[in-house]
Order: structure tokens, then C-alpha cells, then sequence
């Protein structure tokens, strides 16, 4: 897959960055799965790559920092029997994880007050319900 992976609009990761490697995998697959490597370890360099820019770098690691091993990150794939399919899922997989790690902070939530309408409807539905409540009273002192 010679082809650069596509992180963000702004950032791509060139094939000479990642580093694959295949080992025999336990997932599907009868009598092949003894014979053929289709799981796939994909590995990143974030710390030292390249192509990264600085600024994506800083907040990736800070939010990756649990998942990297000496600032590199690593994916597994082998849900499928083939390894071309694990190798597309593996490169998937690696995208959507440094684009989740390197989104914006969301936005600040500004606290608001509720409208004076809204406090006034709001007390009179209590004030209705609890007449309603009191007018189911026996004995109420109020009817005499």
C-alpha cells in the first residue's frame, strides 16, 4: 500500500513512516490460519516522524500518551483472513485514532440564566399542581 494515509485535510502520513508486520493471526480462517501471517501490527512514530506538524504533535501526544510505548503508536488488525483486508483495516484504524487525537478542544459552554417567562410558567405549573394535590385532601382546613 505504497499510497500516503490521510490523517486530516492538512496532514498525511507517507508509506515510509509506517511500519508493518505480520505474525500468524487466531482469528478466522480452518486450517490456513497455521500457515498464513495475515495479523497485522501497523506502527507510527508520532514522536519523531516527519510529517507531523508540531502543533499536532504536542496535542496528539499529550492525548495519546497512555497508548504510546516510546512515542510510538501501534494497531492491530485481524479480523479478516486476508491480509490485505487487516492491512486496510489496521491503516483505517490508525487515521481515525491521531484524527480523534489531534480535533480541536471543544468549545468553552457559556452558562446561561433562564429566562424571567420561563421561571414565572415553570412556578405556575408547581403552583397549579399542588392545588390540585390539596383539592384531593380529606379534611382539608382550607375547605371550611
Amino acid at each position: 500500500m505504497p499510497e500516503d494515509l490521510p490523517v486530516t485535510r492538512a496532514w498525511s502520513i507517507p508509506p515510509a513512516e509506517l511500519s508493518e508486520r505480520f505474525s500468524r493471526s487466531s482469528g478466522p480462517g480452518g486450517q490456513g490460519v497455521n500457515t498464513t501471517d495475515s495479523r497485522v501490527e501497523l506502527s507510527f512514530d508520532l514522536a519523531r516522524a516527519a510529517s507531523v506538524p508540531e502543533k499536532l504533535r504536542a496535542r496528539a501526544l499529550e492525548r495519546l500518551g497512555k497508548r504510546l510505548v516510546d512515542g510510538v503508536i501501534t494497531i492491530t488488525a485481524s479480523e479478516s483472513r486476508a491480509q490485505l483486508a487487516n492491512r486496510q483495516a489496521a491503516r483505517e484504524r490508525l487515521a481515525a485514532v491521531l484524527a480523534a487525537a489531534v480535533a480541536p478542544p471543544a468549545a468553552q459552554r457559556r452558562p446561561t440564566k433562564p429566562t424571567k417567562g420561563s421561571q414565572r410558567r415553570r412556578l405556575a405549573g408547581k403552583k397549579r399542581r399542588s392545588e390540585i394535590k390539596r383539592h384531593r385532601r380529606r379534611g382539608d382546613p382550607g375547605d371550611a
